[in-house]
C-alpha cells in the first residue's frame, strides 16, 4: 500500500531485536541520530515471538518503511497513535514497503510479526527493517481525535445494513455494519456475515485499504459506493456516509 505521512525521524542507528515470551509483545524505542533521516534495523522473530517499534513523529512528515526478509511469512503493520490493534498499512495484504503521509502526531508502531501458520511451526526470520522520514511538521496543529457521538451501548460512530455475500454459491444478502472513525481520516468497519462470522475492514478517508483477511483485497467504484472483494467470494458494498458520516 502506497500512502503518505509526517516524523520528527532522524534515524542512523541499527537495533537488534530482543526475544520475547510466548504471544507476547515486547516495544522497542527507535532512538534517532541528530541529522539522520533513516535508520536500519536488524533482528530475528521466532514463532509467536512479535516485537513493535516505537517512533516518535510529527503531523506532515512522510514515512517510509521498507521490510526485507527470506522468510516469505513475516510481515510488518504500521499503528497510528493511539491503537493497539487497527492498523494505517497491514503487511500480510499490503506488501512489506510502506509510505505515507502523517495526519497526527505521536508514536507510530511498527509492529513485525510472523504469521500464524509459520509461527506454530515455531520458525526463524532474520530481517532488516529499514525506517525513514523526510518533510517538514504541519505548521498547524493536527485535528482533533473526532467528537462523533457513538450508537448507544455500542463502540460505534454509526451503524447500517450493507449488501454482503461472503461464501462461494451464497446469493447476496445483508450484513450488519458498525464504524469506529479515528483521528486523521482513519476509519474500521466491523461486519457480521452471513455464515456467522467477522470481518474488519480498514479506510483511509473513503479509500479501502486493508482487511483482517489473507486474501488480497480489491476494490471498485460505483459512484458513493465502494465494492470491496476479497479473495474469490466475499464482497461487501460501503457507502461513503457510513465511513465519513453525513
Amino acid at each position: 500500500m502506497k500512502s503518505t505521512m509526517p516524523i520528527a525521524l532522524a534515524f542512523a542507528i541499527a537495533i537488534p531485536a530482543v526475544s520475547l515470551a510466548q504471544s507476547a509483545i515486547k516495544s522497542q524505542r527507535v532512538q534517532f541520530a541528530r541529522g539522520a533521516s533513516s535508520a536500519t534495523i536488524k533482528g530475528t522473530i521466532k514463532g509467536s515471538q512479535t516485537l513493535d517499534y516505537v517512533i516518535g513523529a510529527r503531523a506532515g512528515q512522510t514515512m517510509t518503511v521498507n521490510l526485507k526478509t527470506a522468510h516469505t511469512a513475516t510481515y510488518f503493520n504500521v499503528l497510528p497513535p493511539g491503537s493497539n490493534d487497527v492498523g494505517i498499512h497491514v503487511g500480510s495484504t499490503a506488501g512489506n514497503s510502506f509510505k505515507g503521509n502523517l495526519a497526527a502526531g505521536g508514536d507510530y508502531k511498527v509492529r513485525v510479526y510472523m504469521m500464524r501458520s509459520a509461527a506454530r511451526r515455531n520458525e526463524v526470520a532474520n530481517y532488516t527493517l529499514v525506517v525513514g522520514a523526510t518533510g517538514r511538521p504541519a505548521a498547524k496543529p493536527s485535528a482533533p481525535a473526532s467528537t462523533d457521538a457513538k450508537v448507544p451501548g455500542t463502540p460505534y460512530h454509526a451503524t447500517t445494513t450493507v449488501p454482503c455475500r461472503s461464501a462461494a454459491g451464497q446469493p447476496m444478502g445483508s450484513c450488519m455494519a458498525g464504524v469506529i472513525r479515528k483521528p486523521g481520516g482513519q476509519a474500521t468497519v466491523h461486519l457480521d456475515t452471513p455464515d456467522g462470522g467477522e470481518r474488519y475492514i480498514y479506510f483511509t478517508g473513503t479509500k479501502a485499504t486493508s482487511s483482517n483477511a489473507s486474501a488480497p483485497l480489491r476494490v471498485q467504484r460505483q459512484g458513493d459506493v465502494s465494492i470491496i472483494s476479497i479473495g474469490q467470494y466475499e464482497r461487501y458494498d460501503i457507502p461513503d456516509m457510513l465511513i465519513v458520516g453525513g
